[in-house]
């Protein structure tokens, strides 16, 4: 009888062990990732290109990625190496957004009637990690005429300088992108 009872727990440590066997691969990958990350931000900031210097910057890495590891601080928000291709066309979007409306802003604030209409609008954002509505939050912020004030669980409390800031973001065009661009939570 003792046996039957043995089966079982190997059996849940054998899928207990699938389980955490990507968890392990995703940890090396992203642990990888920082190493390559840190050496060649070190490598273009330093501009060293001495033998010793460069196992000095590998060492420097190195502790810097244990250090991480043993903190376990490499998850998909520390490190969000999933976003990489992805973030790109977002930019490019964003950055023609952010030249639209400083156009819009600029224009409103030389008129000489001054047509202000501040707003305080709440949102509801369709991210599914704390990262996405981190992105969606700043991306409001930096976008002239809109910021960001408080972000609560799925909703941002928004100031717009104009009725058209307001309307620009109730179309939920930027929502959408940020949640395309996070992908799969």
């Amino acid at each position: 009888m003792a046996e039957t009872s043995s089966q079982p727990n190997a059996a849940a440590q054998g899928e207990q062990d699938k389980r955490q066997a990507p968890r392990r691969v995703d940890h090396v990958g992203r642990a990888l990732s920082l190493l390559v990350i840190l050496f060649v931000t070190w490598l273009l900031l330093s501009g060293h290109y001495q033998a010793f210097i460069l196992i000095l910057g590998v060492l420097s890495c190195l502790v810097i990625v244990f250090i991480a590891v043993r903190m376990d601080v490499l998850d998909r928000e520390a490190l969000p190496v999933h976003l990489t291709w992805s973030v790109v066309p977002y930019w490019l979007w964003l950055f023609k957004e952010i030249w639209i409306a400083a156009i819009d802003v600029t224009k409103v604030i030389l008129s000489p009637k001054l047509p202000i209409s501040p707003r305080m609008v709440q949102l509801t954002s369709t991210q599914k990690s704390e990262l996405g509505q981190v992105i969606y939050a700043n991306s409001i912020t930096l976008t002239p005429g809109t910021f960001t004030i408080r972000v609560f669980d799925d909703q941002l409390l928004v100031h717009a300088l104009t009725q058209e800031g307001v309307d620009g973001l109730a179309t939920g065009d930027m929502d959408r992108r940020v949640t395309k661009m996070e992908g799969p939570a």
